[in-house]
């Protein structure tokens, strides 16, 4: 009998989704496959995802003829479509309304409150790209000192500033005056420091980026593992997602490579809890930049660190490979997309070739790690371990 998984390794390709959820034309985003029409246009070299059974619920081609462990498509039950909402749920918290959005721009009333509260006046106040808004107002914003504020589709209030004319402290002393306003204050998923460096023309934007995110609204897997002490170690951009619950330690990263670094790292100090991993570049680099080959490539890049990452688990680990959301670079939108989500298991524990079907929330993953640390059952999702351990 193979030994029950006391570590959990699980990371989240942050935007990857395989294909558009029936009610993704209320979103905009009928159409959108993220993996399946990258691979139209940029055939993918992913045999470890494929191994996984990646191509047996995306649209890459064959699939192979047995995957190592588990896999399946989870759909987002909760309303939305941003990191927030996709990772609670993961966690176990299903939300029922989406969180407020301002296509349109933010209420004079509240831009007032903020400038006066920050001491600056603020140019933007648009919906936008985050590289095209710098690279239309980043001029204006180093004349001036004045901050860029813009959103999204999604329920963000972001702020780019130049590091050399407000410094990265006062830019995220800036970004909790917006918190205090928009996320506490009226709900809001989240505000990002958006800090960026250059000259006008070759502006770029840095690792420095920072999340000021709601505190979860419930209980979440997190949580529960804590109290139960459990380690919940967060990797990438957790602790902001989180705002900081839950979460014993938590580790930055700059990139995605870095971020898989960070993890060998913390699977050689932590023997077992959850390790809890972000890839953000997926959405931050290529998604939102509709950069197709970029996206394929670190797709690519990603599976080779998972062939190594495989190579090296115990007989103790249990890693699942996961997403958010979607962020379809093929197509004209460069925000989020409303998307099924892969979510593959292998480890010696998990029986391979195990076809979970479509789950019907995401809230499945958190709840079936609930069921394998023991910790009581978490308010949403139906636990699947009984049909994945061996």
């Amino acid at each position: 009998m193979s030994t029950r998984p006391t570590r959990v390794i699980l990371l989240v390709m942050d935007s990857v989704g395989i294909g558009e959820l029936p009610d993704a034309d209320r979103y905009g985003d009928r159409g959108s496959d993220t993996v399946g029409n990258i691979h139209r246009q940029v055939p993918l070299a992913v045999p470890w995802l494929r191994r996984l059974g990646l191509a047996r619920v995306a649209a890459i081609g064959e699939p192979s003829p047995e995957p190592l462990g588990a896999y399946g498509r989870m759909a987002e039950r909760s309303a939305g479509k941003d990191s927030v909402t996709g990772h609670w749920e993961l966690a176990g918290l299903v939300l029922e309304r989406a969180f407020p959005t301002f296509p349109n721009g933010f209420p004079a009333p509240l831009m007032r409150a903020f400038e006066q509260r920050i001491g600056r006046a603020t140019i933007g106040n648009t919906a936008a790209s985050g590289t095209a808004i710098i690279e239309q107002l980043g001029a204006e914003h180093v004349r001036t000192g004045s901050p860029i504020v813009y959103t999204s589709a999604d329920s963000v209030f972001q702020i780019a500033a130049h590091e050399a004319v407000i410094p990265l402290e006062e830019q995220y002393r800036i970004c909790e005056v917006a918190a205090d306003l928009v996320v506490r204050g009226m709900g809001m998923g989240r505000v990002i420091a958006r800090p960026f460096v250059g000259e006008p023309g070759q502006f770029v934007r840095t690792a420095n980026r920072r999340d000021f995110a709601l505190e979860p609204r419930g209980r979440t897997l997190l949580d529960a593992l804590t109290v139960a002490g459990h380690p919940v170690i967060a990797i990438g951009k957790i602790e902001d997602l989180f705002a900081t619950r839950g979460i014993a330690r938590a580790v930055h990263t700059v990139s995605d490579e870095d971020g898989m670094d960070v993890l060998e790292g913390a699977m050689a100090d932590e023997p077992a809890g959850l390790l809890f991993v972000n890839l953000v570049d997926f959405d931050t680099q290529y998604g939102h930049r509709n950069d197709v080959a970029g996206y394929a490539a670190n797709l690519e890049r990603f599976d080779r660190r998972l062939g190594a990452l495989i190579d090296s688990l115990t007989p103790e680990d249990l890693l699942v490979v996961t997403a958010d959301h979607g962020n379809d670079p093929t197509t004209a939108s460069t925000d989020h997309s409303r998307e099924y989500v892969p979510v593959l298991l292998f480890g010696d524990a998990v029986r391979s070739g195990i076809d979970l079907g479509t789950r019907a929330t995401f809230a499945d993953l958190g709840q079936t790690l609930a069921d394998l640390f023991g910790v009581p059952p978490l308010a949403h999702g139906t636990s699947f371990l009984s049909d994945v351990l061996r």
